[in-house]
């Protein structure tokens, strides 16, 4: 079984891939098309060339990739993608045979994380518009709205809503998914030193979170935008 994630970032996406990786039965993929993305948008993020150099740039050979052979041979392949990086030249159809399942995370909470690390983000930069496109295109491909996450859930009652995901997947849960070692994962992407610190630290998913930030100026205009996607895909998620 291939599961492809999709989030945008400053999620619990990684927390997410270490979780899949825990279970031992499942290879796991971090970001497949960040490289591609990178030399096409001519974006400079942080460690921008040494994601290009690391990664594959060609859309169209990653999607292949996505439906090649699973490494390591284990039955589940679990592939941590970021919304953003699907692009109008990235193939799509690929999706069809793959368990897709939508991660999402109030914008508030997204924003303010990833100003901290990513200047004057944009509508583009934090994926919601693209979530939103491509849960439907799911829908449209397979006849049936995919499945949807909310990581205030996740976090909230991991084990519940881990088990209701394994369940929904027809995949036995186990409850390794619940804890990893800390320090980080080797199929991790060279970005880790980045953007990883927190999961790096962790052992596990993290506490409840608390009241949603307070944003002003440009960064509230950016979430009121980033908002009605939110919630009309919010109104899918999984419950325990």
């Amino acid at each position: 079984m291939r599961i492809a994630m999709w989030s945008g970032p400053r999620n619990i996406s990684t927390a997410m891939m270490y979780a899949f990786a825990a279970r031992g039965d499942s290879a796991v993929w971090d970001e497949p098309f960040y490289a591609a993305y990178l030399t096409e948008t001519g974006l400079h993020h942080p460690m921008h060339q040494e994601i290009i150099d690391d990664g594959e740039c060609d859309p169209s050979r990653v999607a292949a990739t996505c439906l090649g052979p699973v490494p390591g041979g284990k039955p589940l392949f679990y592939q941590k993608h970021m919304c953003q990086h699907m692009l109008p030249n990235v193939p799509r159809d690929w999706m069809a045979e793959c368990q897709n399942v939508f991660l999402i995370r109030h914008p508030a909470r997204v924003i303010a994380s990833f100003a901290q690390k990513y200047e004057n983000p944009t509508l583009q930069d934090i994926g919601f518009a693209l979530q939103g496109e491509l849960f439907d295109h799911v829908t449209h491909l397979t006849g049936q709205n995919p499945l949807v996450l909310d990581s205030v859930d996740i976090r909230a009652n991991p084990a519940g809503i881990i088990q209701r995901l394994c369940d929904k997947l027809g995949i036995a849960f186990v409850p390794s998914m619940l804890s990893w070692p800390a320090g980080g994962h080797p199929d991790d992407g060279v970005w880790a030193p980045v953007w990883y610190g927190a999961v790096h630290q962790s052992t596990g998913f993290a506490a409840p979170e608390g009241p949603l930030p307070s944003l002003t100026g440009p960064l509230a205009d950016l979430c009121a935008q980033a908002l009605p996607v939110y919630e009309r895909l919010r109104e899918h998620a999984l419950t325990s």
